[in-house]
């Protein structure tokens, strides 16, 4: 008798999820550099796709992007999810899937958490209790076993 497979913690995307993800990720970077979009709010910006995630049945894709200097944000987001459609249909002309995944764009937070935990790892807190103090740099060693004048015969 066969065990069945039972539901357990999520392992991640599977390789091939990455590899369309990257594949999408290029692809959109090229379109984005390349094509004009009519639309004011994107049209002064230059525009970075940092990552996609596509879902594991690669019907539909989430699309990290971040706005150079990081001003125009939210209404870049807008205004790709409003050609969210045109860009779809671009892709897929240059992508050979099965089906094109449906495009959501988001605002890419990883690089302000990152600055964040930069920020706390630099403060004078942390920088306290990672540096040794001044006052135990000898005295509380323990003292070296290879060391001859400690030992008694």
């Amino acid at each position: 008798m066969a065990a069945k497979k039972t539901a357990g913690p999520s392992k991640g995307p599977s390789v091939r999820q990455l590899r369309v993800g990257e594949s999408l990720r290029h692809t959109l970077s090229d379109i984005l550099r390349g094509e004009d979009l009519p639309d004011r709010a994107i049209d002064p910006l230059t525009l970075t796709v940092t990552e996609v995630q596509v879902s594991p049945d690669l019907k539909n894709a989430t699309v990290f992007i971040v706005p150079l200097g990081g001003r125009g944000e939210t209404a870049a987001v807008e205004a790709l999810n409003r050609h969210a459609k045109y860009l779809r249909g671009r892709l897929g002309r240059r992508v050979v899937l099965k089906h094109t995944p449906a495009l959501r764009f988001a605002l890419d937070d990883s690089f302000d958490e990152a600055d964040q935990i930069d920020r706390v790892l630099r403060s004078d807190k942390v920088r306290r209790d990672l540096d040794p103090a001044p006052d135990d740099s000898d005295a509380d060693a323990a003292p070296d076993p290879n060391d001859q004048e400690q030992k008694k015969d």
